[in-house]
């Protein structure tokens, strides 16, 4: 589907020198000489390249529709994580690398999307929010401060995560899987 250059928003995923790049930031920007154009940060979806790019309010691009399915969790082999499709059966292998450092918040039988395009993986989004157990948490040192503070605390997945002073080894927490920190305790 192609679009003007001055309606790329973040999140867009447009094809440009045949390649793919995801819409990081745009800027609208109308200059006291000459024609607007949209200033548009981009990241390359297949190595991770950023790039800037100028697309003035003429200017066509083609917007890219990914495909996205689920796909369930299945385990680790080597460095390669293998997740099914439901309708299918069909399994999928993925780099560790290709997850990134979230691989570690994966769990059994976890539901990702996968995002597609021609078949081919370029994504994988996890559950916002993973419960996971502390196994190790420091003491409470007594009067620090009575402003709120933080202390370390590791989790079964060996991450750790910056927890409040009340939370103790064994306890079970929802961890933002994005940013990566303590949200509340678990029911």
């Amino acid at each position: 589907m192609k679009i003007n250059g001055n309606e790329i928003r973040p999140g867009n995923v447009i094809e440009h020198n045949k390649s793919l790049w995801v819409a990081v930031k745009t800027n609208a920007v109308k200059p006291g000489k000459g024609g607007a154009f949209n200033q548009v940060e981009l990241k390359n979806l297949l190595d991770g390249t950023k790039l800037n790019e100028r697309f003035r309010a003429s200017e066509t691009v083609e917007r890219v529709r990914l495909e996205q399915k689920d796909f369930q969790y299945l385990y680790e082999q080597g460095d390669m994580l293998v997740f099914m499709d439901n309708e299918t059966y069909e399994q999928l292998e993925l780099q560790q690398d290709f997850v990134g450092d979230r691989a570690k918040f994966l769990q059994d039988g976890m539901m990702v999307t996968v995002e597609l395009y021609e078949e081919k993986p370029i994504g994988v989004s996890l559950p916002d929010q993973v419960t996971l157990t502390i196994t190790e948490a420091d003491p409470v040192v007594k009067g620090q401060t009575a402003a709120s503070s933080y202390k370390p605390a590791v989790m079964e997945n060996g991450v750790r995560v910056m927890v409040p002073p009340f939370i103790e080894a064994g306890e079970r927490i929802l961890v933002d899987t994005n940013e990566i920190t303590y949200i509340r305790r678990a029911d």
